[in-house]
């Protein structure tokens, strides 16, 4: 759910939800055979983002970080458009997890 909660968080970057990302979102939804509580969880922060608290690079395993850094980025490009909010929040998290 960590993943889901900084993928979700990056959707927001722009701050608008586009049907790409959403469909980038339930598709991994779908991937991970997330249960229908944390669905319905992930559901939430696609109507409102996580805080940032919940988004904590520092709480990401090092086991880990390449795959996030990797769907991330994927969330970030997938309408095609990045905007500046988008590219800086991923070139600080690449930072932060780097």
């Amino acid at each position: 759910m960590r993943l889901m909660r900084f993928v979700c968080s990056f959707a927001w970057a722009d701050l608008e939800v586009q049907a790409e990302e959403r469909s980038f979102v339930k598709k991994l939804v779908r991937k991970l055979k997330l249960t229908a509580d944390e669905k319905k969880q992930v559901d939430a922060w696609l109507a409102v983002p996580p805080s940032p608290e919940e988004v904590d690079p520092t709480d990401v395993p090092k086991a880990h970080r390449q795959l996030f850094l990797n769907t991330i980025r994927e969330i970030v490009t997938i309408d095609g458009l990045v905007d500046p909010e988008e590219d800086e929040s991923f070139a600080l998290l690449e930072q932060l997890l780097g």
